[in-house]
């Protein structure tokens, strides 16, 4: 008589894997809630007393047929706008000025008052169209 030998399973037992599976499943659910959710963020710092007021109005040279004007105060000659210039820009962070030119007025005109503005201290100069056009 021979001995009876064991069958051979082929099957998986997945019953130990299941009870792992749910295991890690109930330990997942114990711990997301307590995860701390958020988002860092860098904010920028309250604005100062500086910043509370209104900034002070733009430069604008007119140059008309008629002549110049600085803020819409009359300017006799370039000297006298370079020299007003040149204090106005003296108390100012922003030294951005804007000229605006008439039609008739020839080019370079137009460019030895942008001469003159560069040397009063301007560091940009804006060009504005005509109004009413």
């Amino acid at each position: 008589m021979s001995a009876a030998r064991p069958r051979v399973l082929a099957e998986v037992n997945v019953t130990p894997l299941v009870d792992v599976l749910l295991v890690l499943l109930i330990i997942f659910m114990l711990v997301t809630p307590l995860a701390s959710r958020g988002l860092d963020a860098a904010l920028p710092p309250p604005p100062g007393p500086r910043a509370a007021t209104d900034p002070p109005p733009a430069i604008v040279i007119a140059v008309e047929a008629g002549g110049l004007t600085l803020n819409r105060q009359p300017m006799a000659t370039l000297q006298d706008l370079e020299a007003r210039l040149t204090d106005v820009l003296a108390t100012r962070s922003d030294r951005t000025v804007f000229v605006r030119a008439d039609g008739v007025v020839p080019y370079g005109g137009v460019l030895e008052v942008m001469d003159a503005a560069k040397g009063a201290g301007a560091s940009r100069i804006g060009i504005m169209s005509p109004e009413g056009r």
